[in-house]
């Protein structure tokens, strides 16, 4: 990937150099409900409200409050260096943040809405990861809804090379821009209101298949939304790409689909535990995206065959 002339985005928050341990990880995404209380607060909360005789739902309405406020203080508080870092990393990923926010600028334009990027956290280990908890690197990158901010673990773009094999050399660089494309998928989603109405049915749902189902097709949609970013950038730098770059794309992809993760930890295959969708569908809906270049394209929710 060709990535000298890319516009260099300034919404980065770097905390790489804080102190944070820990490292590996696999997968990406975004967590499901976004954050919040913790089951069991919520049940302890649900008792002390009835030993009271005070609607539990007082309660618990104003421990999330407490809790989002604090979290977002937290976040705050441990914010690193802002604007576009100048090692070749952070550089290589601010660079493609700026095309990819340049990009979805002109498709939301086009259709007569206003597109505004999303913040990327860069960290080593563990940060606070806002109103979505604690970011840590096992959790691979991620991002958050209501903080409209991508988390990621620089380490990951190295683990999909030695430990997943999911691209080798300088293909590796359009790895990581293909990760970084599928968050801002989700960001896409987040504004379009797609998240937000996903997540009311997940909750209708509860646990089980049929909410893992809903996540799969928002995965697989934001991996499609990667692939409409690839094809609108080779419109526009004709020479961005760089022979092997899509290759290595797809053999990422089917690195990190559920039924390989699962075959590699020894485990059997499981379709309806599946979040992120199977090696193949990843593969295919990225192409999609790519192929076609249009949001009406990825409507995963719509389609026959995932």
């Amino acid at each position: 990937m060709r990535f000298d002339d890319f516009r260099r985005s300034d919404n980065i928050d770097d905390r790489r150099d804080q102190d944070g341990g820990g490292g590996g990880g696999g997968g990406f995404g975004f967590p499901m409900g976004g954050g919040g209380l913790g089951i069991g607060t919520i049940v302890v909360l649900g008792i002390v409200g009835w030993a009271l005789g005070i609607d539990p739902r007082l309660l618990i309405g104003g421990a999330e409050m407490i809790s989002q406020s604090t979290q977002q203080h937290q976040a705050d508080s441990r914010s690193g260096k802002q604007g576009a870092p100048t090692d070749e990393m952070g550089s290589m990923i601010s660079g493609v943040l700026g095309e990819i926010d340049d990009r979805w600028s002109e498709i939301f334009r086009d259709s007569g809405q206003k597109y505004v990027g999303p913040k990327i956290v860069l960290f080593r280990g563990r940060t606070n990861g806002g109103r979505c908890g604690m970011a840590q690197a096992a959790m691979g990158p991620f991002y958050c809804p209501p903080d409209r901010q991508i988390y990621i673990d620089t380490s990951f773009f190295k683990q999909v090379e030695t430990r997943f094999r999911g691209c080798s050399g300088s293909a590796c660089q359009f790895t990581a821009a293909y990760i970084i494309a599928h968050e801002v998928g989700h960001h896409v989603q987040n504004q379009l209101g797609i998240l937000d109405k996903v997540n009311q049915k997940q909750r209708q749902y509860g646990e089980g298949a049929r909410s893992n189902a809903l996540q799969v097709q928002v995965e697989l949609q934001a991996d499609c939304l990667s692939g409409v970013w690839v094809n609108r950038e080779k419109k526009k730098r004709p020479n961005f790409l760089e022979d092997g770059d899509i290759d290595a794309a797809l053999t990422t992809a089917a690195a990190i689909g559920d039924d390989t993760l699962q075959r590699r930890a020894g485990r059997e295959v499981v379709p309806d535990s599946f979040t992120h969708g199977s090696a193949a569908q990843r593969k295919r809906w990225f192409m999609t995206g790519y192929q076609q270049g249009t949001i009406q394209s990825c409507n995963t929710f719509a389609a026959e065959r995932l």
